[in-house]
């Protein structure tokens, strides 16, 4: 009984996934899978979204002037 309640629970969060991926998409952020994941776990522990959301543009600026520079 435990193991059919654990699989129904990994499925339904599988699913969440998949539409959080999806929506991650239409949006074009930009994440794959895993940065999402991350962000969502961050997210239910208590981090601020819009504080996350300014971290990831600031990094991505930053990597973007990295790149340039290189160049």
């Amino acid at each position: 009984m435990a193991s059919s309640a654990n699989a129904n629970n990994m499925n339904a969060v599988r699913e969440t996934m998949d539409v959080l991926l999806e929506i991650s998409r239409l949006l074009n952020t930009g994440l794959d899978m895993e940065s999402l994941s991350i962000c969502v776990r961050l997210c239910e522990q208590g981090i601020n979204p819009e504080a996350l959301s300014s971290v990831i543009k600031e990094l991505r600026k930053a990597s973007d002037s990295l790149k340039a520079s290189d160049n």
